[in-house]
């Protein structure tokens, strides 16, 4: 549905039927008093200072190789730092994992370098050099100082283009990988993230952990990753940003020697897949003993290209982001049973995630539920102030010349408009364009992308001390995963054994 066409809610006719909503899809909201927004008074802002930001030109090689420029001349270095727009999202089937394991390996030996002479080259410049995956896209960064310009793009292309992915190498990333993921999965914290977004996009590929499973790591072989190399790792997928003391010229003539001679490559189109619309479902991962219980709560956001974006943006920091974060407010400052909440607006290149985050006691777990939920109906049900968002918008507009002060810092800022294709001006018009949000432009997208009435949600500690709470609460069906028998990758959570049924774990409960 447009999200001009939804209704606006106000008059006493549209809070009756909202609070009716309220009731059908969750309980009753909990009692205690209800407090203006915001609460106590805070520090006023500093004054906005003005931001220009540097120019930067953008030149596109034979091959297809993206790039862009922006001379910085107040420190004497460089940044340079490539994305390839594929990720965890892009790792084949059942090899979850292979991107973050491409990524960690192109710097640990080339075919003209050990990983050993990696390392030396860029100590030896001083300079560092950092590889990684994120869902959307996989990196090569590389700084040095002004005066090593060449060598440092000439390393950054050699690890891109050349890695040997030597089976030494491999064999001590795996084990590093596995042996970290298997720590991990005894880790609240991560267990309820990359429960919480298997649970929000299904069986969308951002639904799988883009550092993979344990099995899934394991199984890897150097085969799937030269594979997924040669599928993603051309110059017609890659955009380089060099930022820094140095001129167009002088940038451009280092990347064509370094990358001109990379060949261009078809890359195979990815099948559309649409992420499914927020459902309601609470499943909790079963942690006996636990002392406290890991809380997330969310569903299906934005993408970063959609024109809304700075208005939700906006809005998510009202209900638990820097400059107001309402969700703290109750939960830390009046009642006392968490010392930090957040929601935040997580923007991806097909998709984004609305998720809240904290930690509480496990007697007070269905509380703080209950809490957080009203929280979400309350930014749809009452017009946010305009103290409470001005002073939203005087956080952000003030925060945003802090990332733009280094060459890496201005490199990433750039990168991001042309990655997610944003207009050209998106940085110079940022500060006008967070003040143009209004208190309609808050309601109107809460309205419309806000869904409290099918949050999804994922709860670890012990099982025992709250879901019995739940359940009177009336939070409704609620299934119980022993974390013993986790398995992200399957639909209900559960790990099976050979013969199709759950696994038995002695000493463990449902």
């Amino acid at each position: 549905m447009p999200i001009d066409a939804l209704p606006r809610s106000r008059g006493c006719r549209q809070v009756l039927v909202a609070v009716l909503l309220v009731a059908a899809a969750w309980p009753e909201a909990s009692g205690g008093q209800t407090t203006k927004w915001p609460s106590s008074s805070e520090p006023r802002p500093l004054p906005s200072r003005d931001l220009k930001f540097p120019q930067y030109q953008t030149r596109t090689l034979a091959n297809g190789l993206s790039v862009v420029v922006v001379p910085h001349h107040e420190q004497p270095m460089v940044s340079m730092r490539l994305l390839v727009r594929a990720g965890g999202a892009q790792d084949p089937p059942g090899k979850y994992g292979a991107a973050a394991m491409v990524a960690a390996l192109v710097d640990q030996g080339t075919t003209t370098r050990t990983a050993q002479q990696v390392a030396d080259t860029i100590d030896f410049a001083g300079g560092g050099l950092t590889t990684g995956a994120a869902r959307d896209l996989s990196f090569a960064n590389v700084t040095v100082m002004a005066d090593s310009l060449d060598l440092g793009v000439g390393l950054l292309a050699d690890v891109v283009r050349r890695p040997a992915f030597a089976a030494e190498e491999l064999d001590r990333q795996r084990t590093q990988a596995v042996s970290a993921l298997r720590v991990n999965y005894q880790d609240p914290e991560y267990v309820a993230d990359v429960v919480f977004d298997r649970l929000v996009f299904g069986a969308h590929p951002y639904g799988f952990p883009t550092a993979g499973t344990p099995s899934s790591v394991e199984a890897l072989t150097r085969d799937d990753l030269v594979q997924f190399h040669g599928r993603y790792y051309a110059p017609n997928n890659c955009i380089l940003a060099i930022v820094g003391d140095v001129t167009v010229e002088q940038a451009m003539a280092a990347v064509n020697s370094a990358f001109g001679d990379w060949s261009r490559r078809e890359i195979p189109p990815e099948p559309p897949v649409t992420p499914p619309k927020p459902a309601r479902r609470v499943v909790v991962l079963d942690r006996p003993d636990a002392v406290q219980t890991e809380i997330r709560m969310g569903h299906v956001g934005i993408r970063r290209k959609a024109k809304d974006f700075l208005a939700v943006d906006v809005a998510i920091r009202i209900l638990g982001g820097e400059g107001a974060n309402r969700v703290y407010r109750v939960l830390r400052h009046e009642r006392g049973l968490t010392y930090a909440a957040s929601v935040d607006s997580d923007t991806l290149k097909n998709s984004g995630v609305v998720v809240a985050r904290t930690s509480t006691k496990p007697e007070t777990t269905a509380e703080v539920v209950r809490v957080m939920v009203d929280e979400f109906w309350r930014l749809r049900l009452e017009r946010v102030s305009d103290e409470e968002l001005s002073a939203v918008k005087s956080y952000v507009a003030g925060h945003f010349p802090l990332t733009v002060e280094t060459p890496n810092d201005i490199a990433s800022q750039v990168l991001e408009v042309l990655f997610y294709e944003l207009p050209p001006e998106e940085l110079q018009t940022f500060r006008r364009r967070v003040e143009e949000v209004s208190v309609d432009d808050v309601e109107r997208v809460a309205l419309g992308y806000l869904q409290p009435g099918s949050l999804s949600v994922v709860l670890v500690g012990d099982a025992s001390r709250f879901v019995g709470q739940l359940k009177r609460a009336g939070i409704g069906r609620v299934e119980v995963v022993r974390l013993s028998d986790l398995d992200v990758t399957a639909a209900d959570f559960t790990r099976k054994d050979p013969t199709g049924g759950p696994t038995a774990a002695p000493g463990g409960r449902h």
